[in-house]
């Protein structure tokens, strides 16, 4: 059994209009996986999709509280760090700028060792008017298909750090 996120209860899958949970077995160290989710700033080079990612309240990975920006989907979005174990979990709320609606989002990484390396599990919910009339209606089942070439290609990029390639 693996673990799950730790929701927030406003954020609960239950109630939420969109949630995806995407998992992915990796053959590479926690540490590997880790060091990748938190250099938010060079997701790029490996998710390419993620080219706009800054971190807005110093630093140059995310860390406890870090509150940071990216473009996703063509959405300027502000987030804060809600959770950081090292190794362990990682999560995020999010806020989209211009939405007037109250719509957040909340999405969260768990890294769980197994005999041959990490079981990692992302999970996202997305509350409110925007997300579910921007993303949801106009894109049913993007939010999974976007996690989902994420977590394939966090594997790639971990397992090929982990063969020192």
């Amino acid at each position: 059994m693996y673990n799950k996120t730790n929701w927030p209860a406003d954020q609960r899958p239950e109630i939420s209009a969109i949630y995806a949970l995407n998992d992915i077995d990796i053959k590479a160290p926690a540490e590997v996986v880790w060091k990748l989710l938190v250099d938010a700033e060079n997701w790029v080079s490996y998710f390419p999709p993620e080219d706009q990612v800054k971190i807005l309240s110093g630093g140059k990975q995310l860390t406890s509280g870090a509150k940071w920006s990216r473009v996703t989907v063509g959405y300027l979005m502000h987030l804060t760090v809600t959770e950081f174990e090292p190794f362990h979990r990682l999560a995020w709320k999010t806020t989209v700028d211009g939405d007037e609606t109250g719509s957040t989002a909340y999405h969260g990484w768990v890294i769980t060792p197994t005999a041959e390396g990490v079981h990692v599990l992302t999970e996202e919910t997305q509350q409110g008017e925007w997300f579910l009339d921007i993303l949801g209606h106009k894109n049913p089942g993007g939010l999974y298909a976007y996690h989902q070439d994420w977590v394939e290609r966090l594997k790639t990029a971990a397992e090929e750090i982990a063969a020192g390639k």
